[in-house]
């Protein structure tokens, strides 16, 4: 239960401390008047400043702001150099203090019986801050108003305030027109004084109360409605003044004035009584603590709650782990004490021992800790803040736990609703409905209150009219208790953990069914069954008293040990049963235990499976092991979802979340079947709480940063995660998870998208129920029922798409008020802040129209994608669920509240995830057509495609998609066509040659409209040629011809266009048009992309259409020689010379004009001047062509004849002329060849190379016939490669050819002038 939230360690003591109570900012005040603003969450100080003194910071800032104006002339003493005296106060004030200091007050007078429709008949609160965020503090000398958003301050003077000193201060929940916010400042003359923070002057006095000096104020509302402000002095008197300040008066005098304690009162508290009207709490100088109805304004009750210390704070208290406790306050030792039941037994009980929180090492070995101030959190009760003499310790008390009240399902056609609630030792029911009916055409968003923001804004937009009963049957116990519902909602369990107890009621007549020991109790969402952990009673710890001799201290111990060890035994010996409720209300007991581990159970999950939690060993700190020690007193040990002991402390106080990481490690929850008892899946982590879909198609699994949400159906899967941390309930209504944390109400919107799991089930499903019906058949009417007659059948194919899961988090409602921007941000001036009140009714003339706009036939049309967050009541809630269109909470004080869901941006996703897209698309009238594209991604991911398409405002981009998604290919094309803006492309009377086509991207400026109107068609096509592609395949898919030819026509005219689409499009617009038996379109296709220059594409479409002659041409045009050879060559086409010799020619060129690599032009110049040049044509001779064929062809050309003077090997080489040619080695090939030669395997590459003397030349194959292998020159030289195989080879005996690669080889030849062929 008790745990360190957040700890800030300080020298000295810790003497005055508040609470912001929508911010995690916390402003201290030490002994020594250093002032620190401090955020507990992220662990930073956000500003601090020394109060008591003169701030030389603030002093020189002041100065600089004046230079910076213009103020040349410091005239007299600045403000900030006045020395403020010891701090008597600190406070924030902004609007979110204002407002829920208002609704505070409002809540309570409500309570009374007597004031059942108050709370809706209270006036506005005080004027707007205007998105400020003040720190007041009140010194003695003067008050320091420092706005936390600009750093920008305001000091008063005591001087302002008749120069008496400040010694207390509150904020007037109410004013009259143009006064701005109002502050109360108690004085030691027994006066308040009230400043405007609008002018910075005295706007009135309270006087004629008080003899001392004013300690305490705080102003209240009485169930009349009636505002008060309240104040204690040092003369020991309570006062009470009309704080309603409709009427303009500068002196006003007490109402009434009540003598409260001996030497003074020291503080004053609100306390919100349930069902009954609020109740003041005083603590005075006398070390008493007197209790008021604000009725009659008498003295309930007066205690002394520790002897011989007086109290110096005082909170009131409400938390559902502890419910019999009010009252909290601190003394100066290390507890913080409670008082339980204050009005008639007034027990106080230490609730925390502090000294056991903070980190051994802080607390030095001989200093004892010391509490000075305390504070509870005003919206989280779970949260209380300490100042010490060692630091700010913020304390957590079980952020998890709920008030004691369960729903009640909704008898069908009935209007109001009911839960079921235990509070004390009684049994009572809540009724609650709506009073009135929202407007169906906006609900809260559309009308304005005087106020100036709409009443979605305000708290209580709706109204709620509810009713409590007492029921006859008495509970036997009035500690903490845990309420749940059977599945059927026939039997209500109500579990205290802390006894251990627990019975079951039947709801018909609220008589017992069953009870019995029981710490956990956990329902079957399907059946009335539940599982239960039965224990016996461990014996009770025996409290250690202080001082006392050493024996009794051993024995004490001794019994302590010996208790924990029962305790032990008793929690391992702990089985988990399973009982069933009939129908005559008998519980019967299905299994006595669940046979699985042996670990000692800590948790019970109810749900669609039973989820049971072990506990696994893990190490107890010290600091634990005392805490656990200290609060033995009070029966408040761990329960149902919490995962360890309550009262364990993290290990590392200085950091708040860091065991959740530790804690979600072990793998210690089992899942079980209800039916078997048998475990279903693997361990998991022990989450803190599960929700599971009444219709078992999803479930929730909390932890303590995330929420798991997972699908059931066909088969579990994990659908994502949701980053809500700490939430602590939820409740599921169809597709919609409603979730409360301890600051927001949050909504996901989930849905499981298509798997190919769903797909394969619902084959599976389709192909069992055809085997039914033929089955059914087969039995009626015999064999002959399975004879069916052939005749035309429309077999309608439904397109099936994959669909990712979707979770979209919506947050409904928090503490947060609604932020507005400062106006003096922009004006650096003082007095222009002065006047601003004149700017307030623009501004809400221009919030009016920025919130409502009206559409056609007069509707209200929301302009907001999402509504306002709404307010959060506060406390730990209950969420009861969606009934009446509204979602309803229940909170502490076991009041219904209703978030409304009527904004059309929240309407239609509840709507569509409930099921109703019909609904969904028709309350979308109201919302603005800018937020319809994202109410169709979210329709979209629901899976209502085809609704989606209704919607009015979407763009053509998305409702293409969603037409592809509800396979309305029609609806598809037209809006392809409207996008790319090429109806009139493709069509047959329009005439689009190749020339104009082609043309059409160089001339854009063209004043001529058609051919404008082609640029942007193709434009248009090629942007949106990938969907063109998809439309064409769905629509094959589907098999609608007629569509995909329509969007074939376009994308082959874009197809045509130079560059126009990319190489995967171009590839796949020719497969499509083939698939088409577009052949016309194909070949016109081909030709336009020869003329474009994109052989490659152009070659694959002419390759889908079987053009070999088109495919050849599309290579040779487009300079792809290399290909059109290799092509020709394989399939023995007649142009393979020609292709050759074409394709050489161009080789050669390349490797002429290939440039230098040397890029300095005089190294060129240079390197050119030492090149040999050419003298004669015999030296041409030394750079031979080079020639590059397909395997298997003989050269094309004759040797070179060279004279003979050029080198002497020339004799040689013709003396040797009549002998075989052999082959050289493969080295010499390396050698003779250039880089890209030796990169292509498929050809052979033959060179004239001059050979070295006295080598002989010899070749391994003859020459074929020249007229069998198509070459008209009679003389060529030896080929490389292999002959074909039709060719004989003949080789001389005493030469062995030597062929290495079967793919090339080079043949040296030497130049020779004889015209004989080479045999």
């Amino acid at each position: 239960m008790l745990k360190l939230r957040a700890f800030r360690p300080t020298n000295e003591k810790i003497v005055k401390i508040e609470l912001h109570p929508t911010h995690p900012w916390l402003v201290t005040s030490d002994d020594s008047d250093h002032v620190s603003v401090w955020n507990w969450e992220h662990r930073q100080v956000i500003y601090e400043l020394k109060a008591g003194g003169v701030d030389e910071r603030r002093l020189v800032g002041a100065k600089l702001e004046k230079l910076a104006e213009g103020e040349s002339e410091i005239k007299g003493k600045p403000t900030e150099a006045i020395r403020g005296g010891s701090v008597k106060q600190v406070n924030f004030y902004d609007d979110d203090v204002r407002f829920w200091q208002h609704w505070r007050n409002r809540s309570a007078a409500a309570e009374a019986p007597s004031s059942v429709n108050q709370q809706l008949v209270s006036s506005a609160p005080a004027p707007s801050t205007r998105g400020r965020h003040f720190v007041v503090i009140c010194c003695e000398n003067k008050a320091i108003f420092l706005d936390l958003v600009t750093m920008r301050g305001r000091d008063v003077p005591k001087q302002d305030l008749d120069n008496k000193s400040l010694l207390c201060m509150e904020f007037l929940s109410r004013s009259a027109t143009g006064e701005g916010p109002l502050v109360a400042f108690g004085g030691s003359d027994g006066v308040i004084r009230v400043l405007s923070m609008l002018t910075w002057k005295l706007v009135r006095r309270y006087t004629g109360g008080h003899k001392g000096s004013i300690s305490c104020l705080m102003t209240f509302m009485t169930s009349s409605g009636e505002a008060l402000l309240v104040s204690g002095a040092s003369d020991g008197l309570l006062v009470l003044w009309s704080a309603d300040h409709g009427q303009d008066s500068r002196e006003l005098v007490p109402k009434l004035s009540l003598k409260a304690h001996d030497g003074g009162v020291v503080a004053v508290e609100l306390s919100r009584v349930m069902g009954g009207a609020p109740q003041l709490i005083t603590i005075g100088a006398d070390k008493t603590l007197a209790i008021w109805d604000t009725i009659s304004f008498k003295e309930l009750r007066r205690i002394k709650p520790v002897p011989k210390l007086a109290c110096h704070s005082v909170a009131s208290w409400c938390h559902p782990r502890a419910p019999n406790l009010d009252i909290l306050t601190c003394v100066k030792d290390s507890h913080i004490w409670a008082i339980e039941h204050p009005t008639y037994s007034a027990l106080t009980r230490p609730l925390c021992e502090l000294s056991s929180l903070v980190p051994p090492q802080v607390l030095a070995p001989n200093k004892k800790l010391r509490v000075y101030c305390m504070v509870a959190h005003p919206l989280q009760p779970h949260l209380v803040a300490t100042g010490t003499n060692i630091g700010v310790i913020l304390s957590e008390f079980d952020a998890r736990s709920l008030p004691a009240v369960s729903p009640l399902p909704t008898p069908s056609g009935s209007r109001e609703h009911s839960a079921v609630y235990v509070v004390e030792r009684e049994l009572k029911l809540l009724n609650f409905q709506l009073s009135n009916t929202p407007s169906p055409s906006l609900g809260s968003t559309g009308s304005l209150s005087e106020g100036g923001r709409s009443r979605a804004e305000t708290f209580e937009q709706l109204l709620v009219k509810q009713m409590k009963k007492h029921i006859s049957t008495p509970v036997p116990h009035d500690s903490y208790s845990v309420l749940s519902v059977s599945s059927s909602g026939k039997y209500v369990a109500i579990v205290w953990p802390d006894i251990p107890y627990f019975a079951v009621y039947k709801v018909a007549d609220w008589s017992v069914v069953d009870s019995g020991t029981g710490r956990l109790l956990a329902w079957d969402t399907c059946r009335d069954r539940f599982a239960l952990l039965e224990s016996a009673l461990p014996s009770r710890m025996p409290i250690i008293p202080k001082g006392g001799s050493s024996r009794k201290a051993k024995e004490a111990a001794a019994a302590a040990q010996a208790a924990a060890a029962a305790a032990a035994s008793a929690a391992s010996s702990a089985t988990v049963q399973v009982r069933i409720l009939l129908e005559d209300g008998t519980s019967n007991i299905l299994t006595r235990s669940i046979e699985g581990r042996s670990e000692p159970v800590i948790g019970l999950h109810g749900g669609a499976l039973l989820g049971v939690a072990y506990r696994t060993s893990r190490r107890i700190s010290p600091v634990a092991a005392t805490a656990i020690s200290t609060i033995q007193s009070m029966p408040l040990s761990g329960f149902g979802n919490s995962g360890i002991s309550s009262f364990t402390a993290s290990d590392d106080a200085f950091s708040s979340n860091k065991s959740s990481v530790a804690e979600a490690a072990p793998q210690n929850f089992q899942l079980y079947s209800w039916e078997t008892f048998q475990p279903v899946s693997g361990l998991l982590s022990q989450p803190e709480w599960t929700a599971w879909d009444q219709t078992v198609e999803y479930c929730a699994f909390a932890y303590p940063q995330y929420i798991v949400i997972s699908s059931l159906r066909p088969q579990y899967r994990y659908l994502g995660d949701v980053a809500i941390p700490c939430a602590t309930g939820a409740v599921w209504h169809r597709r919609q998870l409603f979730v409360a944390t301890p600051t927001t109400i949050e909504c996901v919107f989930v849905d499981a998208g298509v798997a190919p799991i769903d797909i394969e089930t619902k084959k599976r499903k389709e192909e069992m129920k055809l085997k039914e019906s033929q089955a059914r058949a087969v039995a009626e009417h015999g064999e002959l029922a399975l004879i069916a007659v052939d005749g035309p059948q429309t077999v309608t194919q439904e397109r099936i798409s994959l669909r990712p899961p979707m979770l979209q988090v919506v947050r409904l409602a928090s503490f947060q008020h609604a932020p507005s921007v400062p106006p003096f941000i922009t004006s650096p001036k003082q007095s222009k802040v002065d006047s601003e009140d004149s700017v307030l009714p623009k501004e809400f003339e221009e919030r009016k129209i920025s919130e409502i706009a009206v559409g056609g036939g007069g509707v209200s049309v929301a302009v907001t994608r999402f509504p306002a967050e709404q307010k959060r009541p506060v406390g730990p809630l209950v969420v009861v669920g969606v009934r009446d269109g509204v979602l309803w909470l229940i909170d502490r004080y076991m009041c219904a509240h209703a978030l409304s869901l009527s904004h059309p941006g929240i309407r239609c996703r509840c709507l569509a995830a409930y099921g109703d897209a019909v609904s969904a698309v028709k309350w979308a009238s109201r919302l603005g057509r800018e937020h319809h594209d994202d109410l169709a991604q979210f329709m979209l991911g629901m899976g209502y495609a085809l609704e989606a398409l209704h919607l009015p405002g979407i763009s053509k981009r998305l409702e293409f998609h969603l037409a592809m998604q509800s396979n309305d290919l029609k609806r598809a094309l037209q809006c392809l066509l409207t996008m790319s803006n090429s109806r009139e492309i493709g069509q047959e009377n329009v005439a689009v040659g190749v020339s104009e086509i082609l043309s059409l991207a160089d001339r854009p400026e063209n004043p001529v409209s058609k051919p404008e109107n082609l640029v942007d068609a193709v434009q248009g096509i090629v942007k949106f040629a990938k969907d063109f592609l998809d439309l064409i395949d769905a629509a094959d898919a589907t098999a609608q011809a007629d569509i995909a030819r329509e969007a074939l026509k376009r994308l082959a005219a874009a197809g045509s266009v130079k560059g126009a689409l990319q190489d995967q499009e171009l590839r796949g617009l020719a497969l499509r048009l083939a698939n088409h038996g577009e052949l016309t379109r194909l070949s016109g296709l081909v030709n336009n992309l020869i003329t474009a220059g994109q052989g490659r594409e152009a070659a694959f479409s002419a390759a889908v259409l079987g053009d070999n002659t088109l495919m050849e041409k599309a290579w040779q045009e487009t300079g792809m020689l290399a290909e059109a050879v290799l092509h020709a060559h394989a399939h023995g086409r007649p142009t393979l010379r020609n292709l050759v010799q074409a394709w050489n020619k161009m080789l050669q060129k390349e490797l002429e004009l290939t440039p230098s690599a040397k890029t300095d032009a005089a190294a060129a110049f240079l390197a050119s001047l030492e090149d040999p040049k050419l003298t004669s044509l015999a030296d041409a001779g030394k750079k031979p062509p080079i020639e590059i064929l397909p395997p298997g062809m003989v050269s094309l050309s004759a040797p070179i004849t060279i004279q003979k003077k050029t080198a002497p090997v020339t004799q040689g080489t013709l003396q040797q002329s009549s002998k075989p040619l052999q082959l050289e080695a493969p080295t010499a090939a390396v050698e003779g060849s250039t880089p890209d030669q030796s990169a292509l395997p498929a050809a052979a590459i033959s060179a004239p190379v001059p050979t070295p003397p006295g080598e002989p030349i010899s070749s391994a194959a003859t020459a074929p016939d020249p007229s069998s292998s198509g070459v008209s020159d009679p003389v060529a030289p030896a080929e490389s490669a292999e002959p074909p195989v039709s060719s004989p080879v003949q080789t001389s005996p005493e030469s062995t050819p030597q062929i290495v690669d079967n793919q090339a080889a080079i043949v040296q030849t030497s130049p020779t002038g004889s015209d004989s062929t080479v045999r």
